[in-house]
């Protein structure tokens, strides 16, 4: 029997947690020290989104501290799930990164989509969704991936357990991307989304929307970047080592990006007073310019009859006109009771002076 010592940093411990801890291969250490910070900076905006509640004044943001509370917890389990991938590949770690990878990527963008919806409309000045109707939309788009994530796994645990377990690295690559085409798919609308929310009159909203384009655009990136050397790159290459550092820092990248390109400004902006600019006025629906301009053409048929008639000019002649001529009628004579004058007094013109003896 042939014993390998452990590597230098790592005591005795089981070979699985080696990179956890391995001093000559950094990539692991680098990562779980920056997936520690992005969890621990998570945990800090949770409780400040607890601290701010009270202090939000706009009605709309208050809606959404929903999504950004959601959005966290995927946040945090985005960034414990890269150690699922700095933990050597087994029995243990194969179901939770097939299951929890595409769950929690789809409660995020299941969050931005819900997000961007609700600001399509409070750009066009109506009326924010409510909060449960906002939660109700956050797990109806997340709810599919996990259903999608748990048929496949009870299918191949159950009727192909053997098989699952011992995928070969080609397989179980194709089959990881496979499980992640509806996440794909919710990254696409929730940036075809965010792109209508630069149109509307209230641009306050449309900072929002920015948050969301941005930071949907730099996922994109990083998700073409990193399902291209998993699926082709590392094979070309000859690396099938680099496969788990490849998603362990797309993980920790997507991470950082939602906290820094979406959470942090959100939070920023979150108790900003309430500015009357950012809605329309109550009585903007009674506005004449919101009224439709309708435009016409005059019927003519009623002239083209007068002028066969006898002349435009002359309205007796037209079929149209009365029978018995309009007279004008002599004003009515005045049957009101005259009022009592009061006669005038004889001290008038009395100026208080003595008058001839």
């Amino acid at each position: 029997m042939t014993t390998t010592s452990a590597p230098r940093g790592c005591g005795n411990i089981n070979a699985d947690y080696y990179l956890l801890c391995d001093m000559e291969q950094a990539w692991g250490i680098v990562l779980e020290s920056l997936a520690a910070a992005g969890v621990i900076v998570t945990i800090f905006l949770i409780c400040s989104l607890f601290f701010l509640i009270c202090k939000v004044q706009d009605n709309s943001k208050r809606h959404m501290i929903s999504i950004y509370f959601f959005f966290l917890l995927g946040t945090l389990g985005i960034f414990g799930l890269t150690f699922a991938f700095i933990i050597k590949l087994n029995d243990n770690t194969r179901p939770t990164r097939f299951f929890l990878f595409g769950v929690l990527f789809a409660l995020c963008f299941s969050c931005l989509l819900t997000h961007a919806c609700n600001l399509n409309k409070l750009v066009k000045g109506r009326k924010s969704f409510s909060w449960l109707v906002l939660l109700l939309l956050i797990a109806a788009f997340a709810l599919v991936q996990v259903v999608i994530s748990i048929e496949y796994l009870v299918t191949m645990i159950v009727n192909q357990k053997d098989v699952f377990l011992n995928m070969s690295a080609e397989k179980t690559n194709k089959d990881f991307v496979m499980l992640l085409i509806y996440v794909l798919f919710l990254m696409a609308l929730t940036f075809l989304v965010s792109m209508f929310t630069f149109c509307g009159p209230y641009r306050t909203w449309k900072r929002h929307g920015a948050h969301i384009f941005v930071t949907v655009l730099f996922s994109i990136a990083i998700w073409v970047v990193w399902i291209t050397m998993l699926t082709r790159g590392n094979i070309n290459l000859n690396h099938p080592t680099w496969d788990d550092p490849v998603v362990a820092i797309a993980l920790v990248s997507n991470g950082w990006i939602f906290l820094i390109m979406y959470m942090i400004p959100e939070i920023c902006f979150l108790t900003a007073p309430l500015r009357l600019e950012d809605y329309p006025a109550e009585n903007d629906f009674c506005n004449p310019r919101l009224i439709k301009q309708t435009s016409g053409v005059d019927n003519h048929a009623y002239t083209q009859d007068e002028i066969l008639q006898g002349g435009k000019g002359d309205p007796s002649s037209s079929p149209y006109s009365p029978q018995l001529q309009m007279k004008a009628i002599e004003p009515q004579k005045d049957f009101s009771i005259p009022r009592p004058k009061a006669q005038p007094s004889p001290y008038h013109d009395y100026t208080g002076g003595k008058g001839p003896m």
